[in-house]
């Protein structure tokens, strides 16, 4: 201040005017310093002490202008009170992001940054809170914590490892990738820092709370942020996104699969950089057996808005899991049995995405804008080895061709080879014998290892019959009286027997069926030139031997064909020999 009128003197002005227009702090901080300067005692606090320090370093109060000078007063409050402390750390910190360029040149804000990763990474009731004492701390009537017996007023804190987030969200993101940065060079688990940046994009990012809702697992074990004021703006909500994910850690499991979905839909609204959205993706994909069917449904905001959901994305998602397993070494194909899988348990989160692929395909089925293309790329994505029965697969196929009935029948027989007919159910095998959506290729198909299930199954039961009645055999020579165990056991046989009836039953009725489809089929041949069965069969894509149909040929002939199947197959039968009798 002494040069600085000198200077202004020596230029013989009359009025010596200074002007101040960099002071850190403005005029309030300049009015401290002038009273510094008179004697009168200041009150050095956490809010206060980063401006006079800046301030005082670009007056040069330094030793040689006096002894106790501000420069050395506010260096020893910084370095051994508010170092110390948790929250004087934080919010000297917070202050310094008025004056950054000085609070960097003078290394505070490095400083105060050292102190907060210091207390994160070590136990944080020795840092200016209350020592546990016998589970809790020691609380007055009041429920302050007491510090010696006495009320600080402060409430008690949690000594959990998240104790941190809500704090550390006050901070301004240039101050927090900070943070975060020296956390991670100190070696803090990536679970934790993956947590703080979970809550500071929930705090910031309205858009995420909307889907999170009562699903998300993880509501009761950490806290919840709370937003006040006005949101920030969009370009501000995209530069954070784009920050979370640089700082995000690339890592399987490390944050909610729901929370991941939030923030690719968010990307995809703020138009985010493609590298953001496509390591969003990558990040899903490596969890994708974690997510569920709401989870998938994500609207298009492309401006196209050729369908309804995003299926490219989905597209995506699921070839980032397929190239994950095949760079981790991944499951090998395995053999499946009656609906079960037998081979490795690593298989478990191909068959939960095959699943969940499954159950989506239904769901955008309806879409009449949905492309066969997208609709087929993204089915036959699967692996077949992930789905232990197609079950879920004719579903979508189904209603896809119930929502697109314009299909050609080569398209169609297009679609339906996606499903393995072998890989039914019997009751979606019943199901598919009297769907007239379905080529009749397929029709054919299904009815013939229809038959063959049933057979199995019998067998099965035969099987299990003898091994009962030689059970109940041994049972009765060792025991000699169990008039209980013998009543159980005739109730059983009997369940047995109405069980294999029906069975029986239900075989004959398809043998009968495939006997009259074969008189049919034989008779369009005639009328075609070729009168060999094999011919015909292998028109329809497959293989049959003519003793699957002759068990009871020669007692089916003189019946009636009275099966609703059979008229509906006729029927369509009937209307493929008037299209192709010109031809002929």
């Amino acid at each position: 201040m002494e040069r600085l009128i000198a200077e202004a003197s020596e230029e013989g002005e009359e009025k010596c005017s200074i002007c101040l227009p960099d002071i850190p702090g403005g005029a309030k901080t300049f009015e401290l310093v002038a009273k510094f300067c008179y004697g009168v005692k200041l009150e050095l606090t956490a809010s206060n002490v980063v401006y006079l320090r800046c301030a005082a370093e670009l007056l040069e109060m330094t030793e040689e202008y006096g002894e106790g000078n501000l420069i050395t007063q506010t260096e020893t409050f910084l370095n051994q009170v508010v170092l110390r402390n948790w929250k004087d750390s934080l919010r000297a910190l917070q202050t310094c992001d008025d004056i950054i360029s000085y609070a960097d040149e003078l290394n505070i804000t490095k400083r105060c940054i050292e102190s907060l990763a210091m207390k994160v990474s070590t136990d944080p009731n020795l840092f200016g809170w209350p020592i546990m004492e016998h589970g809790g701390p020691m609380q007055s009537p009041g429920g302050s914590v007491l510090w010696n017996g006495i009320s600080t007023g402060a409430r008690p804190r949690n000594s959990s490892s998240d104790w941190w987030y809500e704090d550390a969200s006050t901070l301004s993101l240039p101050l927090y990738k900070g943070l975060i940065a020296v956390m991670e060079s100190r070696g803090i688990r990536q679970e934790i820092i993956a947590g703080s940046l979970t809550f500071y994009a929930k705090k910031y990012l309205p858009g995420l709370n909307r889907h999170q809702g009562a699903s998300d697992s993880n509501s009761n074990a950490r806290p919840t942020p709370v937003t006040l004021g006005a949101p920030p703006s969009e370009e501000d909500q995209k530069l954070l996104l784009e920050e979370i994910d640089r700082l995000l850690p690339i890592q399987k499991g490390l944050v909610p699969t729901k929370f991941l979905f939030g923030l690719l839909r968010t990307a995809m609204i703020l138009r985010a950089s493609p590298s953001c959205i496509s390591n969003f993706e990558k990040r899903i994909g490596m969890q994708l057996d974690q997510a569920t069917l709401e989870d998938l449904l994500m609207p298009n905001f492309s401006y196209s808005m050729e369908t309804l959901y995003n299926v490219d994305c989905v597209q995506r998602i699921l070839e980032h899991f397929l190239t994950m397993d095949q760079i981790t070494g991944g499951a090998s194909p395995c053999s499946v049995d009656d609906g079960q899988i037998i081979g490795s348990p690593s298989l478990t989160p191909f068959t939960m995405v095959a699943k969940l692929i499954d159950g989506y395909l239904a769901e955008v089925a309806p879409d009449v804008n949905l492309k066969l293309p997208k609709f087929q790329a993204l089915a036959a994505s699967v692996p077949d080895y992930a789905r232990p029965l197609d079950d879920g697969l004719y579903r979508a196929i189904d209603i896809y061709l119930k929502s697109h009935p314009w299909l050609s029948e080569s398209d169609r027989e297009q679609l339906c080879r996606l499903m393995d007919c072998q890989k039914l159910s019997l009751e979606a095998c019943t199901h598919a014998a009297q769907n007239e959506r379905l080529p009749l290729r397929i029709v054919v198909q299904v009815l013939f290892f229809e038959q063959l299930q049933l057979r199995t199954s019998i067998a099965g039961c035969f099987l299990v019959s003898d091994n009962l009645d030689g059970s109940r055999q041994l049972r009765s020579g060792f025991a000699g009286s169990a008039e209980g165990g013998w009543v159980s056991a005739v109730r059983e046989n009997q369940v047995l027997k109405v069980g294999m009836d029906n069975m029986r039953m239900r075989v004959s009725e398809l043998e009968k069926e495939c006997s009259n489809m074969r008189q049919e089929i034989e008779m369009l041949g005639r009328v075609k030139g070729s009168s060999t069965w094999g011919n015909v069969s292998k028109k329809f894509g497959f293989k049959l031997k003519s003793q699957m149909c002759s068990a009871q040929e020669g007692s089916v002939r003189n019946q009636n064909n009275g099966s609703g199947k059979i008229e509906k197959v006729k029927d369509r039968q009937g209307k493929h020999k008037k299209n192709t009798s010109p031809d002929g």
